[in-house]
């Protein structure tokens, strides 16, 4: 079988790929067909936190798909409930809801803001604020919380009850915060929006002005979250405790997973009926994702900000890098004279596979990456830039 022209015959064409067929991965590396290893820097966009196929996390996935596979969320399951109480004993959460996905995760804090202003004021305050820049997901809400005009295209009429503000400008959003509101939305780090970072004292300035107006501060952290940025939440590293974070990609180790994590203020806002998930909270998938948290101990997260603050020292200040922004892991490269898409093509040829975001080539590889597997793909890398 032609797997690359059966794949364009038969799966809608949504991606652009590449043309690269993986078939196999260990570690920071994968392969192609034809036994080529490629150093992967972007673990599944942030999915592979511990990189392909490790032992332990593949060892705990068997073992649980060889005692429950699944059952409905109608009987209880010890891998989710020991997830549930291990990520909210890890955040300071009170309870949390298992989804599948990121959008899912960020649909269903949509749901629970708007609860919990309905069970506290009524109907009429119902809208929820983003950050221009921002993405939330590919659903019809979600991507109506996308402060970006690009997807707010094609698939009218969106969901209603979302306005966007100027990211870092505090007065735009405290004229914007009127009785229709009932949320803050923000990405501590706007990772497709160009991997950019959120000034400390703006977060701190949102989260006063949310609980000025008693409406709930959620956190995106589908792509910050899970020690992606050295700290286990993001917002460890700006010093705020949201209503709401939500979570996915890394949290599941490569396997599909979203969470909506609440805190005091929302605790008890939803309740029988109010939410549901067929697979949510999937025995195998909580298994892996018990894993993850299992080996993301304080050694681990030192590990990850030691080798974000190389790869930044290696990059900054180098010939063909305008600019590097980020934390931990997560790093944007803003090119002097290069197109980032350009610049990924080339990486592929030349055994690196890298990602982009709009400008800016995006490196988001497996926490469990060494430094010296970093060094030889940024080689790589600034080879590349320097031409």
């Amino acid at each position: 079988m032609d797997i690359k022209q059966t794949d364009k015959k038969y799966v809608m064409g949504t991606y652009n790929r590449y043309d690269l067929l993986i078939t196999a991965g260990e570690g920071c590396y994968c392969f192609d067909e034809k036994g080529n290893r490629y150093t992967d820097l972007t673990s599944g966009v942030g999915v592979n936190c511990l990189g392909y196929c490790d032992r332990e996390w593949a060892d705990a996935v068997s073992e649980q798909a060889h005692t429950l596979s699944h059952t409905s969320n109608l009987y209880y399951t010890e891998p989710c409930v020991k997830l549930a109480k291990t990520l909210c004993e890890r955040t300071g959460a009170k309870k949390v809801f298992f989804a599948n996905s990121g959008a899912e995760a960020n649909e269903g804090a949509i749901k629970v803001a708007r609860k919990y202003s309905f069970d506290k004021y009524g109907s009429g305050r119902s809208t929820v604020i983003t950050l221009k820049n921002s993405f939330h997901g590919r659903t019809i809400t979600t991507l109506a919380a996308t402060g970006q005009d690009v997807f707010h295209n094609y698939f009218f009429p969106f969901t209603e009850g979302f306005k966007y503000v100027e990211s870092g400008n505090i007065k735009a959003l405290e004229e914007s915060l009127d009785d229709s509101v009932c949320a803050v939305m923000v990405e501590f780090i706007q990772g497709e929006g160009g991997v950019i970072a959120q000034d400390k004292e703006y977060i701190e300035a949102v989260r006063a002005l949310c609980d000025k107006k008693d409406v709930l501060l959620i956190a995106d952290e589908v792509q910050t979250g899970i020690g992606r940025t050295g700290s286990l939440l993001a917002s460890g590293n700006y010093g705020v405790k949201p209503d709401i974070t939500t979570l996915a990609k890394g949290l599941g180790g490569g396997l599909p997973i979203g969470a909506v994590l609440v805190y005091e203020k929302a605790e008890n806002v939803m309740g029988f009926s109010s939410h549901g998930s067929t697979f949510g909270g999937n025995p195998i998938v909580c298994a892996g994702a018990l894993k993850v948290l299992e080996r993301i101990d304080e050694a681990f997260l030192d590990d990850v900000k030691r080798k974000g603050e190389f790869v930044k020292a290696k990059l900054e200040g180098a010939k063909g890098v305008d600019s590097v922004s980020g934390a931990g892991l997560m790093i944007g490269i803003k090119p002097v004279d290069k197109k980032s898409a350009d610049v990924v093509k080339k990486g592929i040829e030349r055994g690196v596979l890298m990602l982009t975001a709009k400008d800016k080539i995006r490196l988001l590889p497996p926490l469990t990456i060494t430094e010296k597997q970093l060094d030889e793909a940024l080689d790589i890398l600034l080879e590349i830039l320097a031409e």
